[in-house]
């Protein structure tokens, strides 16, 4: 991640060839140096020091560097910087996918049943898959009645929800209806949700001082506002988890 990261942002030039793909992703290049790399590195290390709490967000760093780097080997020509995001996305998705299988479900529900806001962060979840999959069904529907064609960028961000959609789902209502499975991935999925939207408003207000993009206040109020749904009960299953770290018999 640091190596295209930082590929992107000091050669920017030859990296991304065309206008576009320059001002989407040289301030994403920014953001996965500034969010994306430190919360997978801290997940890792608080995994290390034995805290449940860095367990359970590790699978939803490895998601957040699933997300973006999709994106990319979707809207990005074929050469060497694609060859690297595509090996950053097989890489996480090996390790999310080993990881998530090899976490004690059963005892992380032990842990946490009764201590985190099971149903206000399983509608949240839910609500958001529902919401980003609606979109992109919209999206979908209005630009083949239309004619009209998307950005390479924009549908790459497009597939990406779609793919982000139903893991909100599937973990919201797995936590709904409190199997064990739900409570090992709704941290993971709030907190790469969360990240997600911290994401976006960073890009948003550096994307104009690196680029000739302009300054979208109005956007970045409405994802502001949008963060604070899952920004909520992210906190609130935070603080339930590290109850459960301080009182370990539960």
């Amino acid at each position: 991640m640091a190596v295209a990261s930082l590929a992107g942002v000091l050669n920017g030039a030859s990296v991304y060839p065309s206008d576009e793909l320059r001002q989407s992703f040289l301030p994403n290049d920014v953001v996965n140096l500034c969010i994306g790399l430190p919360i997978l590195i801290v997940s890792m290390w608080l995994t290390w020091r034995g805290k449940l709490i860095g367990l359970l967000f590790w699978p939803g760093a490895l998601f957040f560097v699933f997300y973006n780097y999709l994106v990319y080997i979707f809207a990005m020509p074929l050469g060497l910087p694609f060859l690297l995001h595509l090996t950053l996305v097989g890489m996480s998705v090996y390790t999310m996918v080993a990881l998530v299988v090899a976490i004690d479900a059963q005892a992380v529900q032990q842990r946490l049943s009764g201590v985190v806001p099971e149903r206000l962060s399983a509608g949240v979840m839910t609500g958001l898959g529902v919401l980003f999959l609606l979109r992109v069904i919209g999206t979908i529907v209005d630009t083949f009645s239309s004619g009209a064609s998307i950005p390479q960028t924009e549908l790459a961000l497009h597939v990406a929800d779609f793919l982000l959609s139903p893991a909100l789902i599937i973990g919201g209502i797995s936590l709904w209806q409190r199997i064990a499975f739900g409570y090992a991935a709704a941290l993971g999925l709030l907190f790469d949700a969360s990240m997600l939207f911290v994401g976006l408003i960073v890009f948003l207000l550096i994307q104009p001082l690196i680029t000739n993009a302009d300054f979208a206040f109005v956007d970045v109020l409405v994802i502001s506002l949008m963060g604070l749904i899952c920004f909520i009960p992210f906190g609130l299953f935070v603080r339930g988890v590290m109850r459960s770290e301080v009182s370990p018999s539960r």
